[in-house]
């Protein structure tokens, strides 16, 4: 099992070496379950994506297959064993809350562990990424990094994992618009930007980066009703980097 994830702040300002603050969100998750098949060949079943195939049918880029081919190949293991493969997670698709992360450090735990190879939490962390940069071109990082290690981060690109520590509970809700944005297309459509006016855009994420690092300072203070202005502050930057939408900025 692995849970999803939320970027408090910093999204997309941390793709370009700002601090960001993310946190695991166990109440959705993904859990995979692995056992013996009587057939022959590797099937996978996720019904949340109506997916019921053998692996073979399936592209090698497909995310799913991907994982299980570069997992066995690194472990060494061939001929590939028949299983099934059961897939179930209520983390919402192409919501910002990691679903694809989530499913593959899921499926690399459980896979590992069935085939008494068990992957340590860094492996786990690396080999995520990799499978993300497949998939997400140039991920910062994060999404691996939350759902592999479960706890809170204040994450910089290239720079060992720090935590932080929570001066006092708070509550967060996390509100779904519905609408669906592949992470893919709005890292793009923000790096299209930041190439026709660099000066522009680092200003924007330096601003972005100083939220951060006031957000966290509140956090581990305990003064976590100033967090609501802050938020507000960054979303106004992130509508600068046309990710918003009407129905987010309603919320």
């Amino acid at each position: 099992s692995a849970p999803g994830k939320i970027i408090l702040f910093g999204e997309h300002a941390v793709v370009y070496g700002r601090p960001a603050l993310a946190m695991p969100v166990t109440q959705v998750h993904a859990d995979v379950e692995v056992t013996d098949s009587p057939r022959a060949g590797i099937w996978i079943h996720a019904s949340d994506v109506n997916l019921h195939a053998e692996l073979n049918s399936l592209p090698s880029d497909h995310p799913i297959a991907s994982v299980i081919h570069n997992l066995f190949f690194s472990l060494g293991i061939s001929p590939f064993p028949p299983l099934e493969i059961k897939i179930i997670s209520t983390i919402p698709v192409a919501s910002g809350l990691g679903s694809g992360a989530a499913v593959t450090v899921a499926l690399l735990r459980a896979l590992s562990a069935f085939l008494s190879h068990p992957l340590t939490d860094e492996q786990v962390n690396q080999f995520t990424y990799e499978i993300e940069t497949l998939h997400h071109g140039t991920p910062s990082g994060i999404d691996n990094t939350v759902i592999a290690y479960a706890q809170p981060v204040y994450f910089v690109r290239g720079q060992p994992i720090e935590t932080f520590t929570v001066g006092a509970p708070f509550t967060l809700i996390i509100a779904d618009t519905g609408v669906r944005a592949p992470t893919k297309e709005s890292v793009g459509d923000v790096r299209k930007l930041w190439e026709a006016d660099k000066p522009k855009w680092e200003k924007v994420f330096d601003e972005i980066g100083e939220i951060a690092q006031n957000a966290k300072e509140k956090i581990e203070n305990g003064a976590w009703q100033s967090l609501g202005a802050l938020m507000d502050a960054n979303h106004s930057l992130l509508q600068k980097l046309t990710v918003s939408s009407p129905e987010l900025d309603r919320l």
